[in-house]
């Protein structure tokens, strides 16, 4: 009888999940997921690893069980793949503060100081928790396991990670944590495998989608990225403003007289592409539409991004790599075209066949920068991370 890990990325109204095989030569993927809640009536559906259809339900509207089908996946798990053994249930975790930077058993301790740390992720935080409380409950005994999209920023150096503010602010952890870390750790593995004479060079890694961050890398460490204490920082996003003057926020305060409440919803929820072309969060409906409202949205997208990758190249003295991942990065190819005809007094040059045929190198031979568009996998990373964690759990 094999072992298998359940893995589950939470998002903020779906969650993505894989069941892996721990085999001698790493986690196997025998089936994928998406339990997704932003219909009335929240469906289920498991695929294989080729994409085929392996099961699928959708919870009855009236159906009042919190359980967010969590039971089906199981059930469904059991029988399907019986002869395994489920030994643990992975997570991602936004927000692991300043005392997380690797994988650790959820211990009802632990869920307290993680819970602790939601003002620092109000809209990712309890979403990555509610379903360890739900497993709980099921299956009391299932070890869990927290994977942290902060720790791969622990490295960070003093001067990249501090606020100008006083000290003893940032003596109560308030600082630049970074987040995205499980699938920058990722990318920078599948980019040593690809060039690994690319890895001690001077490496920006963007993920753009609707969360997007940078992570400037030597050596494959972080040594800098653009978001901050909270998910907010940084690039422009599909619902979130990325970096705005402070001076907003005491503006819509004290002029606009809008509660704090009211201030958060509108920067988690209202701002980025959505709030400046008035029309969606999603890359794909703005590039196929023909109003100037979706062409600004766009327009201040790459230029933000733009800038903020020579934000990261200046803490690099410089730039050898650029690796575009995320939903954008994998697929937009007009993005990716769009910020290397900024970057170009960079040395970035993106060759347009390439870049069409979204091939893993898009930059040309003998390019000065290396430009690689390489798919992110944060369920595999996170399994990878559950293993090293079971070998300090009890069986």
């Amino acid at each position: 009888m094999s072992d298998v890990v359940l893995v589950l990325n939470s998002g903020s109204s779906s969650i993505k999940f894989g069941l892996f095989e721990l085999a001698a030569s790493g986690p196997a993927l025998l089936c994928n997921g998406l339990l997704d809640e932003h219909e009335t009536t929240p469906r289920l559906v498991v695929k294989s690893p080729v994409g085929e259809d392996l099961f699928e339900k959708r919870k009855d509207g009236s159906d009042a069980d919190s359980n967010h089908l969590f039971a089906d996946v199981l059930a469904f798990m059991a029988k399907r793949f019986g002869e395994h053994r489920l030994r643990a249930v992975g997570h991602r975790i936004v927000h692991g503060g300043p005392d997380y930077s690797g994988p650790v058993a959820l211990t009802d301790e632990v869920y307290a100081r993680l819970e602790a740390l939601t003002p620092l992720a109000p809209l990712h935080q309890p979403r990555c928790l509610e379903p360890v409380r739900t497993i709980q409950a099921i299956q009391p005994d299932l070890v869990q396991i927290a994977c942290f999209d902060t720790a791969f920023h622990h490295s960070l150096s003093p001067p990249a990670r501090r606020f100008a503010i006083p000290g003893r602010f940032a003596q109560r952890g308030l600082r630049r944590y970074g987040f995205h870390g499980l699938s920058f750790e990722y990318v920078a593995g599948r980019l040593a495998e690809i060039a690994p004479e690319l890895v001690a060079k001077r490496t920006v890694i963007a993920h753009l989608g609707n969360g997007a961050s940078l992570c400037a890398l030597r050596d494959g460490r972080s040594i800098d990225t653009t978001m901050g204490l909270t998910p907010l920082d940084g690039l422009v996003m599909g619902t979130r403003c990325g970096t705005i003057d402070p001076g907003v926020l005491l503006y819509l305060q004290q002029h606009e007289n809008m509660p704090v409440e009211d201030v958060q919803h509108l920067l988690y929820h209202e701002s980025g592409l959505l709030g400046v072309s008035g029309l969606s969060a999603d890359m794909r409906a703005l590039l196929a539409s023909g109003s100037v409202a979706a062409h600004e949205a766009i327009e201040l997208f790459v230029l933000r991004a733009s800038q903020q990758i020579a934000m990261m190249a200046t803490t690099l003295g410089g730039l050898d790599c650029l690796v575009f991942t995320g939903g954008i990065g994998e697929h937009a190819k007009e993005i990716r075209s769009a910020i290397g005809e900024r970057l170009g007094w960079l040395s970035v040059r993106i060759d347009a066949a390439a870049n069409d045929a979204a091939r893993e190198r898009v930059s040309g031979d003998g390019d000065t920068v290396d430009v690689f568009v390489i798919p992110t996998n944060e369920e595999l990373m996170i399994a990878r991370h559950c293993v090293t964690a079971l070998r300090t759990v009890k069986s």
